[in-house]
């Protein structure tokens, strides 16, 4: 139906609304399912929210492409890579980690606090943290990004 991206307390979230009946929807939030029941159905006419734009497609050019002189690294920006999501909702007591770390396979990133129990978040690949998205005492919900990969 319609898609749109939220910012919560500095966290990204990607929502989808897939079915509106009356007051219950059926949404995506960040890929994961959710049956939602609204206060108040949505009016056809009443815009919510800003739909996410289409991202612009560079041109084709035609022609061989250039070849490089030489092979270098690629350039990982900030953000970019697997990201690290939060399998629950809880706070963030703890990031054992910075932006540029080389993390391996099972290394804590985050530590998250639900229940009265410590959680560690382990990468679940091996690289380098390239952004940290929540800091310590935040309080995130389940499929929140807490930290990316490359």
């Amino acid at each position: 139906m319609a898609k749109y991206e939220y910012t919560v307390q500095g966290v990204d979230y990607e929502v989808e609304i897939l079915e509106v009946e009356g007051t219950l929807a059926k949404v995506t939030v960040n890929g994961i399912d959710f049956d939602v029941e609204m206060k108040q159905p949505i009016s056809v006419g009443k815009t919510i929210a800003k739909p996410i734009a289409p991202k612009p497609q560079p041109a084709k050019v035609e022609g061989p492409a250039p070849q490089p002189a030489e092979e270098t690294k690629p350039v990982v920006q900030a953000g970019e890579g697997t990201k690290v999501c939060s399998p629950l909702p809880g706070t963030i007591t703890a990031i054992p980690v910075k932006v540029g770390d080389a993390v391996a396979v099972g290394d804590t990133v985050c530590i998250l606090e639900a229940m009265k129990m410590q959680n560690n978040i382990e990468a679940e690949n091996a690289g380098t943290i390239t952004s940290i998205m929540v800091k310590e005492g935040d309080t995130v919900m389940e499929g929140a990004v807490l930290v990316t990969i490359a």
